[in-house]
Order: C-alpha cells, then sequence, then structure tokens
C-alpha cells in the first residue's frame, strides 16, 4: 500500500498563496498538488495583514479540491496517513476560543507599525547576559506584534481580561481550527514557530517567564509547544476526517527538513518574497558575532534532541520583482523580469537596494529605505530588472559571508529552493556572486517535503523514515561560476557602497533637534535580559 502526506503551506511567494501538496511517502514523488491565491491587506503605509478565516477557508478548499483530483487519478484518499502544516513562522494571530473567531486580522511579519513599540522596549533592555532567544529586538518577530495588539485593540483586552484570547502564529491558529476549533480544538504551536516569538527560550524549550514579564504578556494565552514531528490531534470535518495532524514546522525549518540538511555544517536558501539561509548547527546553539539569528532548526520528535541553525533573513527577495511588475509597471509577468535581464546581461553600474521594510541580516538597520542609484542616461528597464535580481544575489553574499566567519568553515556549495530558483538567470548570478555552486533540486518547493517528512515519520504514524539510508535521492540542476572572482569581487564592493547610501533615512519619531531621538541601527539583543 502507499503512503501519502498532506501539508498545509501558508507560502511567501510574490503573492500570498496557500499550498497543499500530496506526497508517496516511500518515493518522495509528489502525486497531486492545489492552491487558493489569498488577499494580503495594506490598510496603511508599512502594514501588512491577511484575514485569519480567508486562509482557513482556503485551506478547506485545497483539502477539498486536492482529493478530488486524487480520486480522478484513482487514488484512495483513505491511504492517506498523514498531515503536515508548515507556515510563515512569525505572522501573528488573535482569536476567541469561545466563538472561534479573530479578533484582528493576521500581522504579517514584513508588517513596520510595531517601530515606535520597538524603539519604547530598547530603552527598557539592561546590560548584556546569557543569551535565551538567539533573536534582535525588531518589528519581525511576534512579541512586539502581540504587543501592539493588546495595546490598540480594545477587543483583544477584554478578551484576554475575560479568559477568551488564544495567541499563536498561523500553525496554531490552523491546527486549533482543524482538530475542532470552540469545540475542543488542540491549541499548539511546534518548537521552531515558538522560536520566532522572542518568548521562547530556545535552551529550555519553554516559555520564559521573563520574557513574558518584560514584554508584558499574559502567559495563560500562549500555546502548548510541541515537537515539531508527533501527533497534536485529528482532523474534524471534510474529506480527511480522522486523519492525524503530526508534522509542523515553520516555513525555513521545513525547507531544511526538505532539503535534507541533518549534518552540521549543511545549509539551505529559500528564495521566497524574503530569502533565508539556515545553516544547521546540530545540537550546539552558535551565537552570532556578525548580524544572523540562532534559531532552531527542528525537533523531529517528543524524544529527539533539538537541533539548531543559524539563519540569515532577508526581507525583500521576489518582492521585488512583484514590486516591478506592481508598482513600476515595467513588466506585466514575474517571468518577463527574468527575459529582461537575460538581454543585457549587465546591471550596466546600476545597484537596487530594496530595502522595503529596513533592512534585515546581518545589519538590522530599520531606518533603511530602497534605492537605485548608478544611474545614468543609458540605463533602462532591462538594467533594472538585472540589478533587482542581482540584489537578491548580493544580500545572499552578505548572509553567507557571515554564515562562514560565525562557523570558520566556508560553505563550497549552496543548496536553494522556493519559487524563484525557477528563474534560471537569478540561479546563474548567484553562483558568479558567491563564487561557488548552486545546486537546485527537481523539486524546488521542499518546504511542503519537509513537513510532510516531520509529519509520516511521527511516533503513531510511522510511514517515513529519517534514516539518512532510507532517504531518497534527489536529482539536481547544478550552477557553476561563470564570472572570475575579481569581477564577483568588484560589483559586490560596488552594492556594499549602495547599501550604505540606503541606511538612516526613516525614523519613527520626529527628531527635536535635527538628530534622531535613537539610533536606529542599535540592535541589542532581547536575550541580554538579566
Amino acid at each position: 500500500m502507499l503512503f501519502y502526506c498532506f501539508n498545509f503551506c501558508v507560502h511567501r511567494k510574490f503573492c500570498c498563496v496557500i499550498y497543499l501538496q500530496v506526497f508517496n511517502a516511500k518515493t518522495a514523488e509528489l502525486l497531486s498538488h492545489h492552491q487558493v491565491e489569498i488577499q494580503q491587506k495594506f490598510p496603511k503605509e508599512g502594514w501588512v495583514e491577511q484575514d485569519p478565516k480567508e486562509i482557513l477557508k482556503s485551506v478547506h478548499e485545497c483539502v477539498e479540491r486536492t482529493c478530488e483530483k486524487l480520486q480522478q487519478l484513482n487514488i484512495d484518499i483513505t491511504n492517506i496517513k498523514a498531515i503536515g502544516v508548515s507556515n510563515q513562522r512569525e505572522t501573528t494571530v488573535v482569536w476567541d476560543k469561545t466563538t472561534g473567531e479573530p479578533l484582528y486580522n493576521a500581522i504579517v511579519w514584513l508588517d513596520l507599525r510595531t517601530q515606535s513599540t520597538v524603539e519604547r522596549l530598547l530603552k527598557r533592555i539592561p546590560g548584556k547576559n546569557k543569551f535565551r532567544t538567539g533573536l534582535p529586538l525588531s518589528t519581525y518577530f511576534s512579541a512586539v506584534k502581540l504587543r501592539w495588539l493588546l495595546d490598540n485593540v480594545e477587543e483583544i483586552r477584554q478578551a484576554v481580561d475575560d479568559g477568551r484570547a488564544m495567541f499563536g502564529t498561523i500553525d496554531s491558529w490552523l491546527i486549533w481550527s482543524l482538530t475542532g476549533g470552540k469545540n475542543g480544538g488542540v491549541h499548539c504551536t511546534d518548537v521552531t514557530n515558538a522560536s520566532r516569538t522572542m518568548l521562547f527560550n530556545i535552551h529550555s524549550l519553554e516559555w520564559d517567564p521573563e520574557l513574558c514579564q518584560f514584554f508584558d504578556i499574559p502567559m495563560e494565552i500562549l500555546p502548548k509547544v510541541r515537537s515539531s514531528s508527533e501527533i497534536y490531534g485529528l482532523m474534524k470535518s471534510g474529506a480527511l476526517t480522522g486523519v492525524p495532524i503530526s508534522g509542523c514546522l515553520g516555513d525555513q525549518s521545513a525547507a531544511l527538513v526538505g532539503q535534507m540538511c541533518f549534518q552540521d555544517g549543511q545549509a539551505k536558501n529559500t528564495y521566497g518574497t524574503g530569502c533565508f539561509l539556515l545553516c544547521n548547527t546540530g545540537q550546539k546553539s552558535v551565537f552570532s558575532e556578525h548580524g544572523l539569528l540562532t534559531t532552531i532548526a527542528y525537533k523531529l520528535g517528543r524524544d529527539k534532541p533539538v537541533c539548531y541553525a543559524l539563519e540569515g533573513s532577508v526581507a525583500i527577495a521576489g518582492a521585488v520583482v512583484r514590486w516591478l511588475r506592481d508598482n513600476l509597471g515595467i513588466v506585466k509577468t514575474s517571468q518577463e523580469v527574468e527575459k529582461l535581464a537575460a538581454e543585457v546581461g549587465t546591471s550596466y553600474g546600476c545597484y537596487f537596494v530594496p530595502a522595503f521594510s529596513g533592512l534585515y541580516a546581518p545589519y538590522w538597520e530599520p531606518s533603511a529605505r530602497g534605492i537605485i542609484c548608478g544611474l545614468t542616461q543609458f540605463t533602462n528597464k532591462n538594467h533594472i530588472a538585472f540589478a533587482a535580481l542581482e540584489a537578491v544575489c548580493f544580500q545572499t553574499r552578505e548572509i553567507l559571508d557571515a554564515i562562514n566567519k560565525d562557523c570558520g568553515i566556508p560553505l563550497n556549495q549552496l543548496q536553494v529552493d522556493g519559487g524563484m530558483t525557477n528563474n534560471k538567470v537569478l540561479m546563474q548570478l548567484q553562483s558568479d556572486i558567491l563564487c561557488i555552486p548552486v545546486v537546485k533540486p527537481s523539486m524546488p518547493e521542499t518546504t511542503a517535503l519537509g513537513a510532510a517528512m516531520a509529519a509520516g515519520a511521527a511516533e503513531g504514524v510511522g510511514i517515513w523514515s529519517l534514516n539518512p539510508g532510507d532517504l531518497t535521492a534527489v536529482t539536481c540542476e547544478r550552477f557553476e561560476p561563470q564570472i572570475n572572482p575579481e569581477e564577483s569581487e568588484y560589483r559586490y564592493a560596488r552594492w556594499k557602497k549602495a547599501v550604505l547610501k540606503s541606511m538612516g533615512w526613516e525614523t519613527s519619531e520626529a527628531p527635536s533637534n535635527g538628530k534622531p531621538e535613537i539610533n536606529a541601527g542599535q540592535v541589542l539583543l532581547i536575550s541580554q535580559l538579566a
């Protein structure tokens, strides 16, 4: 009998999409899939929201449509043995456990409304101590989004006071809803998602009371933290009623598992709306001296050890392509950017720093804003398209340099995945700028595969072996450097010059004396609490 795993992927691509993919647990073959686009809301400049009910409705639609497709392929859906969830890690949801209704839209990871909250909290952080979360105090993570909701949404404050509020990232919302919701739904998350909240101690693997006190977050609204691979509950409705949900990984951890980066020093880079490079550091939590995050990679079973990763996060990757299409209108489809770039093969000295949401790793500079520099009368839309793709590669180079410095052993190749890897010009540029080979699996959406692997390997399911000798070999496409290192270094140096020019543009408060009230580039680790 063949076995299959579902995966609910709330992915960050050129648009916001719910994916559902079905895999053969013996061969890792993708059997069927369905996707539904959901609307992303921008109610104010810098604000990014999603409707949790629309996300849930789209998941149900994906389940039903995919099951119909399987039946058309003469595949018995009773052979579906496990469900895995992969999700945007930092996107924040609060809902009412008595009604099952969200109390506000989900605040997306890219959202910038909390900058003033961050600056206020930065003033309260005491001196250095041991690391607890591995994260900088930034608008990126869930705790400050939750703090904003508590400060600004009366309905949420009232629900907390009444004991009706539940908090979670998208995985918690989906698992709770799919396992019964207000009628006994399971309120949980996994260690990878919890580690992105700034409320979780990545060493004790528990919610940290002092961190919750610092942010003034009531611990009773937090989900129970579990491993990434265990049975959390059963589907309570729809075509898959009774099937266990047994895998849960934040999207970047899922991609690391899907790329089978189980050894210390193995790394992958996922190209979606943002760009996320993770390097497995094994059971040792390595703290970066070069602007990277320390995060939990996975814990594949209740009794399995936790593994850690160094992560470099880039806010804008695929989103820059969408910006060229939707905002500038120089292309009608995302695919046209590759064609424009290929026609010229150079930016002609034009450099694009897409710091639309500030700069993430390795700078953590919220005051930065996007710039295009080096323009001449000769510059045209082809050069700008090339510069946009090159910007994604330069940002990856900055992260890879930081990982090499922190780990001490340079990577000799980079494994890649995500929707943007279909762009061959981008992949060749990436190899040229890194001066190492870039390796792309034949199925680029390894995030879904990773969640399916975790679900299938769970105790009580046991249909997917994660032993290295049992893992299916994946065919890959390889891109080798085609320019000399000197040219690569010259272009990289020019890029870094452009990055410096992008900094210091914005502060959340108007200066009273011509100078910013707080150094917007200051980043302290919230894990430095005494």
